[in-house]
């Protein structure tokens, strides 16, 4: 059981479902009693409905009974991920070893310094996990009895799912879509993301319209143009990236927008005066133009800089909204970091245009 117990524990959850239908009967026992409750109820919810009343006659009746309370619970709460232990306190190991063998257990436990209800979802129970500074922490229901205990591990394991499927949806991908999927899946859930990518890709291309006859003028810019943009998303989606892993693990709150905001401007302009000077001297050596290297070093340091309060700001704004940031953050973010980079630069060449060489 100890040796099932570490592999099927090392499965992820599709190969693992994929698995559990080449298993006999007594296989299926076997490797349902190894794993603790809630793996295994997490384990079961992936099944089709007929598939998992079937698995749970195989196994003992308490066990089942056990594991149909756990399936009742909501996906995103503490109840799925809890394990099946009850406990009134906790010893340190250190302590119940050099304790006196006469003492009762009673007089050498601790109170537990923090608890969560069946239904509090992952958020709070990492929030708590980390102010305690504990590896568990019983689960309680509404009339505050004891019903399990979750551990640290198995949050973390459930958060780096909850991450994983973040970034597949901020680029617009299905949280359902695999590696292998079919196709015609993997079209129907992208397509209607692509087809509102397009439309926001319709208005950066709108803006460039804006100063056409600038570029026809100055037939340089058309070629930095994506140096500009290119710059301006890597340095949204970078401080997007930080923002929604804050949101997810309960770093940061929506109140603290204006810290994150201020934190990740500073970082902008920074880095954007740095790409500055680099660029600039580049750009020089290349066009031996003093006017073209100001335009495109000052367009750094406008677009990293709104680049950087916009990929703090779109993620807490959705939420603030009761929006899922993690649905439609990349999309948005990448609408105004286009339209930043090619605005600063065009709009600056087009203030400038008596500093550069037409042709």
């Amino acid at each position: 059981a100890d040796v099932m117990q570490s592999i099927w524990s090392r499965f992820v959850p599709d190969y693992a479902v994929r698995t559990i239908p080449l298993l006999d009967d007594e296989q299926l026992l076997l490797v349902l009693q190894s794993l603790d409750a809630g793996r295994c109820a997490n384990l079961l919810m992936k099944l089709e409905k007929q598939h998992c009343e079937y698995c749970l006659k195989q196994l003992p009746e308490s066990l089942s009974d056990e594991l149909r309370e756990l399936l009742t619970y909501p996906e995103d709460s503490a109840g799925r991920l809890m394990d099946s232990h009850s406990p009134i306190g906790y010893i340190d190991l250190a302590r119940l070893v050099q304790a006196d063998p006469d003492r009762h257990l009673e007089t050498l436990m601790k109170p537990v310094p923090a608890m969560v209800t069946i239904l509090d979802p992952k958020s709070v129970i990492s929030e708590q996990l980390n102010l305690h500074r504990v590896d568990s922490l019983p689960v309680v229901d509404a009339h505050n009895h004891l019903v399990g205990l979750i551990y640290a591990d198995r949050l973390i394991e459930s958060l780096k799912e909850d991450l994983a499927t973040n970034m597949q949806t901020m680029v617009g991908v299905s949280k359902d879509e695999r590696a292998l999927s079919s196709s015609w899946f993997a079209v129907r859930k992208r397509q209607g993301w692509l087809q509102i990518n397009l439309l926001t890709g319709f208005l950066a291309a709108a803006v460039v319209g804006l100063f056409e006859s600038t570029i026809a003028q100055f037939t340089a810019l058309a070629i930095l143009m994506p140096v500009a943009a290119g710059q301006s998303g890597n340095t949204g989606a970078q401080a997007l990236a930080v923002t929604m892993r804050g949101l997810t693990l309960r770093e940061v709150s929506i109140g603290q927008w204006y810290k994150v905001m201020l934190k990740e401007a500073g970082a902008g302009l920074v880095n954007g005066s740095a790409i500055a000077i680099t660029c600039g001297l580049g750009v020089y050596l290349w066009s031996r133009s003093f006017g073209l290297s100001l335009v495109i070093a000052l367009a750094m340091i406008i677009s990293m800089t709104i680049a950087g309060v916009s990929g703090a700001l779109v993620p807490m704004a959705l939420k603030k909204f009761g929006l899922d940031p993690a649905q439609s953050s990349s999309i948005i973010l990448t609408t105004i970091t286009d339209v930043a980079g090619f605005m600063s630069f065009l709009g600056i060449a087009a203030l400038l245009s008596n500093m550069l060489v037409a042709g």
